[in-house]
């Protein structure tokens, strides 16, 4: 199988994936382990295990690692790219549109549109926090991770209480036995994967050093994208609070429009991860448009291919070492914390102004989470009656 024939499968399930990672992995192993058997269940839930471990955009990471499987480091590109293509493409002309015709959406809808968000994140803070916070230790780091970044926000205070974090789980957290499992199939040298990771870390460590020398605007949001890219533990929801810290305090886009832009990305098919399309598109610093949007997308996924590719021939000795597995679920309980952070501020504040808010919330809420509405169709009428409220 070449390139082209794994870009043309993820196309089609990039243009009709909808509904979140979780859901992506679900229409993953419908398509690859039970229709086409290119894995075995065994194979598949290691590579899942593999994706969540790494920091990144887990349901795109499993992609681009089964592409790899078929194609080599081209089908990897070619999976990442055919799955992200459809979402990327709206975001970005949503973006293009909101930045050139300000006024194209309602304020109505937009408050809407944010009222959702409220609705959307606190969904994903509830099932993280159920499947994370399994016992008093994970719980209390998530609730101090939670307090310390109301009082500290910041991309650089999210990565210390990572960090600290992940030591507190070497010491106190016993994480669940390790089976033996076969080795995953992956066509890449350990050479080769050693010289991935390679460039990720320079890449991490040199964009900045970059962009402070050239005082280039577009180097700083291609530095803040990257970074965020390759630090982010828990996939979508999670890139919200670190996103809304780089761009939104320094100017580079307004707070109302980047979660008229998150609520948008809960329409999208394919990754969350997207909604760096929209940032780049609209932002008021680098290129914007087209090209904004583009490099905004890129710079963020790098970290998630750079690491899977590199991870994955080291990936039966990662998961056998025990401090390793600690510090991840004590960094993982933290992103709880990180998340209920966001969804306190900025999200619930900044849109929540009254009883009617609320109420709206609390609906989309119970329409995502009890109804199991579509969240295309939650989106959608959140805002219509956005636009009707504000209306009366």
């Amino acid at each position: 199988m070449n390139a082209w024939q794994v870009f043309l499968i993820f196309l089609r399930l990039g243009a009709t994936s909808f509904g979140g990672p979780m859901a992506h992995l679900g229409f993953y192993r419908e398509e690859f382990v039970r229709r086409r058997q290119w894995l075995s269940e065994q194979h598949y839930g290691d590579l899942v295990a593999l994706c969540q471990f790494l920091p990144g955009a887990a349901s795109s990471q499993v992609g681009m690692a089964i592409g790899l499987g078929r194609a080599g480091l081209p089908g990897a590109l070619a999976a990442w790219l055919g799955f992200t293509l459809p979402s990327a493409v709206l975001m970005i002309l949503l973006g293009v549109g909101l930045k050139t015709y300000a006024g194209w959406i309602p304020a109505g809808a937009v408050h809407g549109l944010k009222l959702v968000t409220v609705a959307v994140v606190a969904q994903a803070v509830w099932g993280m926090a159920r499947s994370f916070c399994t016992d008093a230790l994970r719980l209390i780091l998530a609730l101090a991770a939670a307090a310390a970044l109301l009082g500290l926000p910041g991309q650089w205070a999210a990565l210390g209480v990572l960090v600290a974090a992940g030591l507190v789980g070497v010491v106190g957290i016993q994480p669940a036995a390790d089976t033996q499992h076969a080795p995953l199939p992956a066509r890449i040298r350990k050479r080769t994967a050693l010289v991935l990771l390679l460039i990720g870390v320079a890449l991490l460590v040199g964009l900045p050093v970059l962009a402070h020398i050239t005082a280039s605007p577009t180097l700083a949001m291609v530095d803040a994208f990257y970074r965020i890219g390759a630090l982010v533990f828990g996939g979508g929801h999670v890139v919200l609070p670190m996103l809304q810290a780089a761009t939104v305090p320094p100017g580079w886009i307004g707070n109302d429009q980047f979660l008229a832009g998150y609520g948008l990305t809960q329409a999208m098919p394919g990754p969350l991860f997207t909604f760096s399309a929209f940032l780049g598109a609209a932002m008021r610093v680098g290129p914007g448009g087209w090209l904004g949007g583009w490099l905004a997308l890129l710079a963020m996924f790098a970290p998630s291919g750079l690491l899977v590719c590199a991870a994955l021939p080291f990936w039966a000795q990662l998961r056998r070492h025990r401090p390793t597995r600690a510090a991840l679920a004590g960094i993982n309980a933290a992103v709880v914390g990180l998340l209920l952070a966001a969804l306190i501020r900025p999200v619930t504040l900044d849109a929540v102004h009254g009883v009617a808010d609320a109420g709206l919330a609390v609906l989309a809420w119970l329409a995502l989470t009890r109804l199991r509405w579509a969240p295309w169709l939650v989106v959608a009428l959140g805002a219509v009656l956005g636009a009707v409220m504000s209306s009366i």
